[in-house]
């Protein structure tokens, strides 16, 4: 009952388990799914019973227009739950339009709070946009916020009290996230305490890459792609193919998926 969908591969960051040092060549812009078709997928995935969606990327607020799909998307009858996963670091300016155009809740991604740390994991980041946005978020009056923390042995581990703290006097939830490799399912870390990614059985998920391609594992090489011909089909065989559990994902990256 749970649709992710990435509406950009391109980030204005370049976290070090997430992207090369480079960047990658974006796709082109005729490869990337229009905001009417997304709204038109989403039209169908609630039909079939989806209640809830997620934003991601990428990073989704580098695309032009975001605000016009949140709006568009509000709209469709049955659509319960609206979210949207940005790195924050264009909250600053985003955050009460989000608000109006009708996201429900955000998780934004920070891993470290020390401002030396932020730009080595991030390599161009700088802390202070991303404490700006959170500062927006709340006075744009959103509720049950989430600050997600990819948990790096060695790196950051040592941060989660002062990171839990940080949340409790913002009034929001820390989500540690252990660091994992989408090419082995085994290499999810569980020795920290963390709350994802979840464990196989209790996954609600499909995804939708940016290209139009529907992922009904994050672990795995499965692909379906959009038949606009038939959407209801199309989002059937995805939901259908599911796996009890994931193994290895060879096709994708995080920045294509949205993790």
């Amino acid at each position: 009952d749970y649709l992710r969908i990435s509406v950009t591969d391109r980030c204005n960051l370049r976290c070090t388990y997430c992207l090369p040092a480079e960047g990658v060549v974006p796709k082109n812009h005729a490869e990337i799914l229009p905001y009417e078709k997304i709204v038109e997928v989403v039209n169908v995935a609630l039909d079939l019973g989806i209640k809830k969606v997620r934003l991601t990327g990428g990073e989704p607020l580098v695309r032009k227009g975001f605000l016009f799909l949140v709006q568009q998307l509000r709209q469709l009858p049955g659509l319960e739950t609206l979210t949207l996963t940005t790195n924050g670091t264009l909250l600053d300016k985003m955050a009460q339009p989000l608000k109006e155009a009708g996201i429900d809740r955000i998780n934004i991604s920070m891993d470290t709070r020390d401002p030396a740390k932020y730009k080595q994991l991030t390599r161009i980041g700088d802390i202070d946009d991303v404490l700006r946005g959170i500062e927006a978020v709340r006075q744009a009056g959103f509720s049950h916020t989430k600050i997600n923390m990819v948990l790096i042995p060695g790196f950051n581990d040592n941060e989660v009290e002062s990171m839990q703290e940080f949340c409790r006097e913002k009034g929001f939830t820390l989500q540690r996230i252990n660091h994992y490799s989408l090419t082995d399912i085994g290499s999810i870390d569980r020795a920290y305490a963390a709350e994802r990614p979840l464990h196989c059985e209790r996954c609600n998920r499909i995804r939708l890459t940016a290209d139009g391609k529907l992922k009904p594992c994050l672990f795995s090489d499965m692909e379906i792609p959009l038949d606009f011909g038939n959407l209801r089909e199309s989002l059937i065989k995805a939901i259908q193919a599911k796996p009890a559990s994931g193994t290895c994902n060879s096709t994708s990256q995080n920045w294509q998926i949205g993790g």
